[in-house]
């Protein structure tokens, strides 16, 4: 399918069968994080595959889970971050967002899908998969076969904000 109808059927997945996600289909949603852009070809990414039922119940200390029986902890290295001079702003959410984004559409084209959670208690991610102070848990990519299907992909119609309200060209302006 071409990259707009990919796109479209993208959706959030919040329920999931009990159903693992098989090896290939992992290894191609893996590989897609692997060929995302990174600000300087940085590759901040760190991921951990969590699958266990054990291990499961452990990110779900932190965020529900769904039913799913995959969970992608997304985290960067600190260590060599690309930090912007004027404002120091760090690279790696952006990176990271952009990682996950391509894993959550490979993932929609195997008919596997997922939900990309930030709001999650890292804290609690650190201490349960020891992850060391300069890593950082940036998002959980909640993975599955949904339970209810994939939203319809003409959503977007009613519930995107039309072009003419979040694009402006040459300058910013609230009159459009």
């Amino acid at each position: 399918m071409d990259f707009i109808e990919l796109a479209k059927r993208r959706c959030t997945t919040r329920g999931f069968i009990d159903k693992p996600i098989g090896k290939d289909d992992l290894g191609r949603i893996l590989s897609a994080g692997r060929l995302a852009p990174t600000a300087c070809n940085k590759q901040p990414q760190r991921i951990i595959v969590v699958q266990r039922e054990e291990n499961i119940r452990k990110v779900q200390k932190a965020y529900q889970t769904f039913g799913a029986t995959c969970v992608l902890i997304v985290s960067q290295d600190k260590r060599n971050a690309l930090i912007r001079p004027f404002d120091e702003k760090c690279s790696g959410d952006l990176d990271i967002g952009i990682i996950c984004d391509h894993m959550m559409l490979a993932a929609r084209e195997l008919n596997i899908g997922s939900v990309m959670v930030g709001l999650f208690d890292p804290k609690i991610i650190r201490k349960e998969f020891n992850i060391p102070e300069y890593i950082e848990p940036t998002a959980l990519l909640i993975l599955g076969y949904p339970a209810s299907g994939f939203l319809s992909p003409d959503r977007h119609e009613t519930e995107r904000k039309p072009l003419m309200d979040t694009v402006m060209y040459e300058t910013y302006s609230e009159d459009r």
